[in-house]
């Protein structure tokens, strides 16, 4: 046989920018061998993807599928776009490294958008180890970014202040440790602890330690929206100290405001992209937008602590609660909640919910996470973009695509199993903003060139045969908001590392994933 398997009678859209081109695929264990016409070829499994596109695999850059995608291996909501790999490690909290304590503390405070399913058993210490649970036993590929958060912790513990410099010198190690390991960079979530504490010095010093390596620095900045101009003016002060590849996640807000800002980072001369899901709604976890600050200092327990206190909540009510909520409570729906007695709240505003409640919407807040350990997901709408903004973002060269996937509770945003779906039906099919060549470069090429995945992003003979082939005349997203859970449509098959993950319309059970360690 000449081949493993053909793709054949497809058109490719090759991932360098070039329109699609009629061509067949020839794979060979788990590389492109040959892209051409391969009428002559033999191979032991041939697929007819006569009226489709053959793409490279597309890369998810900011999703948090850390362990959930351990619990849920096939994880159809992924290959069902046509994802074959995802970024892991964002916002700077994660699963490694650290002790067991470390570990044990990032699954409790981030169990709304991280998830924190029961049956995976935390017994990994290292980057190593936990990368290794994701060799051949997922359907689709990993790559790692250090998570700062966890970095803090080992080192300084819960303290409210910014890193001494014996402290620095202590993360420089653990983060030079981890690019040695595989990681591909490093993240910060700078409006969730303890990485908030830190200041642009610190976080600079630590970017410091992954430079040498090629590696990227991803942030959740500590500003979005109509504030962005502050969380990017600490972008580029990190970037002139330490001269970093700076990446910013869910990048949202006013374009009019937000791509002045990128275009200003890129003419100082700043490696400066960023990434964006295609909808108007975030989601993240309750306490962080409902809550101040002062209460969650010190982690989940001393949270919980300060929550059943009389006069914490006597203080909220008069300071915090009585005024005007960052995210409005009348459009916040509650996505996940991890007491099963306070369920019959998800799907349903907090306004509402508190309402239904017989409680004011501050005790609501308090009440719901004291049952639930903090353990409470939001989907959240903010009235600082729109349509035309969030049009105008994806179409930047500096952007490319994420989903901010986040995959539990009843009624997760939907962008976890439709955006990328979404930037292909309904963005490039129907709105036009993409051509279907620019499209896959936003979806594959660029993250592929960000990460430094130097073997994949491209359709080309002695790339890796992570591949999606779908049909441009029906790819869509089903997602809503009412139904985050539902499947998109048009993708036929997807490649993982040379093997079928996806066939007809359907996962094949096959695991394939591979952690992709830094070159």
């Amino acid at each position: 046989m000449d081949f493993d398997l053909i793709l054949k009678g497809g058109y490719v859209i090759d991932g360098s920018g070039g329109p699609p081109f009629r061509a067949d695929v020839g794979i060979i264990e788990n590389m492109i061998s040959a892209v051409a016409t391969l009428d002559q070829s033999r191979a032991a499994k041939v697929l007819d993807v006569t009226g489709h596109y053959i793409a490279p695999g597309f890369i998810d850059a900011h999703v948090h599928g850390d362990l959930m995608l351990l619990a849920d291996p096939i994880h159809t909501a992924a290959l069902k776009q046509g994802v074959t790999t995802y970024i892991i490690g964002q916002d700077g909290c994660s699963f490694a490294p650290g002790k067991r304590s470390t570990i044990e503390y990032m699954r409790k405070y981030t169990a709304g958008f991280n998830g924190n399913p029961p049956e995976i058993e935390t017994d990994w210490e290292g980057i190593p180890e936990y990368l290794a649970k994701f060799d051949r036993k997922t359907a689709i590929n990993v790559a790692y970014l250090i998570p700062n958060g966890n970095v803090r912790i080992e080192v300084m513990g819960h303290e409210q202040r910014v890193a001494t410099d014996d402290e620095l010198k202590a993360m420089q190690r653990m983060i030079r440790e981890g690019m040695e390991q595989g990681a591909v960079g490093l993240s910060t979530g700078l409006d969730y602890i303890p990485s908030n504490y830190a200041d642009a010095r610190e976080i600079a010093a630590i970017c410091e330690a992954i430079t040498p390596y090629d590696g990227v620095y991803v942030t959740h900045m500590r500003a979005y929206g109509k504030r962005a101009t502050i969380g990017m003016e600490e972008v580029y002060d990190i970037a002139a100290r330490s001269n970093v590849a700076c990446h910013i996640s869910h990048y949202n807000g006013p374009a009019d405001l937000l791509l002045p800002l990128c275009d200003r980072g890129l003419a100082l001369g700043i490696d400066l992209t960023y990434d964006t899901y295609p909808y108007l709604a975030g989601s993240t976890i309750l306490g962080m937008v409902a809550l101040p600050g002062w209460v969650q200092g010190g982690g989940v327990e001393a949270t919980l602590e300060r929550l059943s206190e009389p006069a914490t909540r006597a203080k909220l009510h008069s300071e915090w609660f009585s005024g005007e909520a960052p995210y409005p409570l009348d459009q916040m729906h509650l996505a996940m909640i991890a007491n099963p007695n306070w369920r019959w709240a998800e799907g349903k505003t907090v306004a509402v919910a508190a309402d239904e409640a017989g409680l004011s919407r501050g005790d609501f807040i308090i009440d719901i996470l004291l049952a639930s350990g903090m353990a409470v997901g939001v989907v959240a709408f903010r009235a600082d973009r729109t349509e035309e903004d969030v049009r105008a973002i994806l179409r930047h060269p500096a952007h490319m695509a994420g989903s901010d996937g986040i995959y539990q509770g009843g009624f997760p945003h939907p962008r976890g199993w439709g955006a990328f779906a979404r930037y292909l039906g309904y963005h490039t099919r129907e709105l036009g903003d993409y051509t279907w060549a620019e499209a896959i470069t936003h979806l594959a090429t660029h993250a592929a060139r960000r990460y430094r995945l130097t073997d994949r992003g491209l359709i080309r003979p002695g790339y890796v045969a992570d591949i999606a082939v779908f049909d441009p005349k029906t790819i869509i997203d089903r997602s809503t908001y009412a139904a985050g859970r539902t499947e998109a449509e048009g993708v036929a098959h997807v490649l993982v590392n040379g093997t079928l993950a996806l066939e007809n319309g359907q996962p094949t059970g096959a695991t394939p994933g591979r952690a992709l360690r830094r070159a």
